[in-house]
């Protein structure tokens, strides 16, 4: 950290200019003071600052303005906003068009500390230019080599590798949606590592492998005696990712009564243990990840609407190995070198490229790399052989990418073909399984729980049951 520091208060009430001015003073950092937008602008066109923090409301403007500005002509300055208690609108719409954080009034000196060393520790913008982009597939051959779902040049995989590195500079709550076995968790430890939170802990948590009856004191921690068998304190999940990160993977399989209390842990950056009489602040990052539509969810009446628009502040979308298949010859060689580990690893030949190319992957790059791992064992030389692959012919794709199985039902309605498609794809990962429901859902990427609800809604349950 370079030795002085500089910050921009914007607010038009002297008292909180003051207030916010003698906090960063005892934090060792500098500071100036705007009452106005148009004193602002003056202050950033004639200084360098490491942060400015703005009111939402300016005599002559509003703080989205002064926002805008900086991101504009200051790219590598943070803006975080300062908004009226209770404003969750303003909030939301500040942290989409770009800001690193926000405060409420009356500002909490605790939170407005952390968000201050949090802006501080950003790293520096990456430079984005035409080079790095045309060499992306090998930006550091280290982390692609240890995180190959990012290798490709495929457009849809450079935007996701783009957006990975924006979000890294926000503390904006970020929602990841792709398919099972595309990366979300990957992408949501990969903002995390590129952010100010690095040096914190990264804690990923199964939403939908937690008892119903257990969730509020695994997420929030609970006090001595609390229950039977709570023989002392213990902190939660939020405790645990104290100036770090949160990921809640497959939130969807959260009940409604745990999305209350997770809606109110968001919003006031406040939990209270299980026993305790007071609440204690946190400072965690939330990244939320699904591979289910949480909007259709919502339409459902499964997931609630307001904790929907807060998990869903920004949406990364990784893509699926159907849209990056020119990418897959590198992928798969570069998969099979590290499953084949110090030995050295079989070809692949032209048809089995072609193979890979032309199959849909419903399970997506763990798919693959389950793939290979069977053909590495079966493969009798120096080649992997198309029949060492065992790919399921329902997930074929005809010459232009569209699943076969598609093609042939497109006499069914919409929901008849998504159903028809999640029951292959069950069946296929219980035939792989030996009928091991467990490893199913892993191999489907789902929560055991998640996979019960639907074996039961499509008849499989009963009919598997019928047949022992």
């Amino acid at each position: 950290m370079k030795e002085k520091r500089n910050v921009l208060v914007v607010d038009d009430e002297a008292d909180i200019r003051e207030l916010l001015g003698m906090t960063l003073a005892r934090m060792g950092v500098e500071s100036h003071g705007a009452a106005t937008r148009e004193e602002a602008l003056a202050l950033l066109a004639i200084n360098s600052y490491d942060l400015c923090l703005t009111d939402m409301r300016l005599p002559d403007g509003d703080g989205l303005s002064v926002l805008e500005f900086v991101a504009k002509n200051h790219p590598q300055t943070p803006v975080a906003v300062i908004t009226a208690h209770g404003s969750t609108e303003n909030a939301v719409a500040a942290l989409k068009a770009g800001a690193f954080d926000y405060l409420a009034k009356p500002v909490s000196l605790e939170q407005l500390r952390a968000l201050i060393l949090s802006a501080l520790n950003l790293p520096p913008v990456p430079r984005i230019d035409q080079t790095r982009l045309k060499e992306a597939a090998g930006q550091d051959a280290a982390e692609l080599r240890s995180n190959p779902v990012l290798v490709g040049n495929a457009p849809p995989m450079q935007q996701a590798r783009l957006m990975i590195d924006k979000l890294a500079r926000s503390q904006a709550p970020v929602h990841v949606t792709g398919e099972s076995g595309s990366g979300k968790e990957l992408a949501a430890r990969l903002i995390h590592d590129k952010g100010s939170r690095q040096a914190a802990p990264f804690v990923p948590v199964n939403c939908g492998a937690i008892p119903e009856n257990l969730m509020e004191s695994e997420f929030f921690g609970y006090k001595k005696g609390a229950f039977t068998g709570a023989a002392a304190d213990r902190n939660g999940f939020f405790q645990a990712a104290s100036s770090g990160t949160l990921f809640l993977d497959e939130v969807a399989d959260l009940p409604l009564p745990m999305q209350v209390k997770l809606l109110r842990a968001i919003q006031e950056k406040k939990v209270r243990k299980v026993g305790a009489t007071t609440e204690e602040n946190v400072d965690v990052r939330i990244i939320s990840a699904t591979h289910r539509n949480l909007a259709d969810e919502v339409k459902a009446g499964s997931f609630r609407q307001d904790l929907y628009y807060r998990l869903n502040v920004i949406e990364l979308r990784m893509p699926s190995l159907r849209d990056m298949r020119e990418d897959i010859p590198q992928l798969a060689g570069m998969l099979l070198r590290r499953l084949a580990g110090t030995g050295v690893a079989p070809r692949l030949t032209a048809d089995v490229i072609t193979t890979l190319q032309n199959y849909g992957f419903p399970g997506n790059v763990r798919e693959l790399e389950n793939v290979l791992e069977r053909a590495l064992t079966l493969a009798s030389g120096e080649n992997i052989a198309a029949g060492d692959l065992q790919l399921t012919e329902a997930y074929a794709l005809d010459k232009s990418g569209f699943d076969k199985a598609d093609i042939d039902a497109s006499s069914l309605s919409l929901p008849e073909k998504l159903e028809g498609m999640e029951r292959q794809a069950i069946m296929a990962a219980l035939e792989k399984t030996h009928y091991n429901r467990t490893a199913a859902a892993k191999v489907l990427g789902v929560s055991f729980r998640a996979l019960r609800y639907r074996m039961e809604r499509l008849g499989i349950k009963d009919e598997l049951d019928a047949k022992r």
